[in-house]
């Protein structure tokens, strides 16, 4: 994993759990044969990838909508 990167999609994500955790879930999922959806250069990691899309906002994390009645 690049620390530039990482330096770059933590200024679009700033709190790093969550950046973690979006990146793990992206990682799996690649491994597991989802396409990127940024090209892959020679030496990108799947790690890289994940952080590539985070920073061209092509990923994003998704939070549920607070229910109202929980107020």
């Amino acid at each position: 994993m690049k620390a530039e990167l990482v330096d770059q999609a933590a200024l679009v994500i700033p709190h790093p759990p969550i950046l973690i955790n979006l990146v793990s879930k992206r990682v799996k999922q690649l491994a597991a044969g989802r396409p990127a959806l940024v090209d892959r250069r020679p030496g990108m990691r799947d790690a890289d990838i994940a952080l590539t899309e985070i920073i061209e906002g092509k990923i994003r994390p998704e939070f549920p909508a607070k229910d109202e009645s929980e107020d």
